[in-house]
């Protein structure tokens, strides 16, 4: 099943295969968190989400959720054996390792929460027939924001594979809000994210409204916002402030490895942002 579920990537090179093989990691997964009512729980958000279920044409690598409600007794623990059996259901090995979060790193310095937890998939080995000459060194790395602010709506998405099943997401303008409290507020001093910039494009050009009162919600949560009393043009002010701010050369550099045709960024420029941002459309 492995086999053609990757054929059906048609991948064309080794970067391909391991994108492809990555992204049948985060279904998997997925497919484990619903057999142990993960989504009674929690919700699906962020670029891996929009990538699988409304088809952003950028590959994406790590896998957020967030609780839907407050849940004093949570712990990913209770859910993990399920995910390690979905895979060796499908004769692959995995082992979990959690991250020592006393340590310092760069996305505990960004915008993760200390209540967030996430672990860590790591392949074990590579899966047979595929021509590789050794295992893909493939992570996928799990967050649960344990204490989110809430005021998002979800709904229920469809995956036909490895089984049919549904999984629990943040609705497509709540996801636009999640992204845009991270384009604005990622504090990664010499990171800049070009797959936000990206994603932020992929909105606009979908003409999906962004839900201004999870943004709201989610920037005076992290204390990035102090007054709750922002106006749709207060917003978009924000946004053109940043545009002045992001080097847009670092931004390109790291998009680049997560889509197929680098040509689609050669428009970016800060008018373009500029440009771009007027036609946001606000809910």
């Amino acid at each position: 099943m492995i086999k053609e579920w990757i054929e059906s990537y048609k991948p064309k090179n080794k970067e391909e295969l391991n994108q492809a093989f990555r992204e049948i990691m985060q279904e998997i997964t997925l497919a484990g968190l619903y057999r142990s009512s993960f989504f009674e729980k929690g919700a699906f958000y962020g670029g891996t989400a929009l990538r699988i279920f409304h088809g952003l044409e950028r590959f994406s690598e790590d896998l957020d959720f967030t609780l839907i409600d407050s849940y004093e007794d949570f712990s990913l623990a209770n859910y993990l054996k399920a995910v390690e059996n979905e895979f060796t259901s499908l004769g692959i090995n995995v082992s979990i390792k959690e991250k020592d979060k006393s340590i310092e790193t760069n996305i505990e310095s960004a915008f993760l929460k200390s209540e967030t937890i996430w672990k860590e998939l790591i392949l074990e080995a590579a899966v047979p027939g595929l021509g590789l000459e050794q295992k893909p060194n493939i992570k996928v790395k799990i967050e649960v924001d344990t204490k989110p602010p809430l005021g998002f709506s979800t709904e229920e998405k469809l995956l036909l594979r490895p089984f049919s099943f549904y999984v629990k997401c943040l609705s497509v303008q709540d996801l636009f809000a999640g992204k845009m409290h991270a384009l604005l507020y990622r504090k990664w001093k010499n990171n800049v994210k070009g797959r936000d910039w990206y994603d932020l494009e992929w909105y606009i050009k979908k003409g999906i409204p962004i839900h201004l009162n999870h943004f709201k919600l989610r920037a005076l949560d992290s204390g990035d916002l102090e007054d709750e009393k922002l106006s749709k043009d207060d917003f978009k002010h924000l946004i053109h402030q940043r545009i002045e701010t992001v080097d847009l050369k670092m931004a390109k550099a790291d998009i680049v490895r997560f889509i197929k045709d680098p040509h689609l960024i050669d428009i970016w420029s800060k008018k373009y942002f500029h440009d771009l941002v007027e036609q946001m459309q606000i809910a």
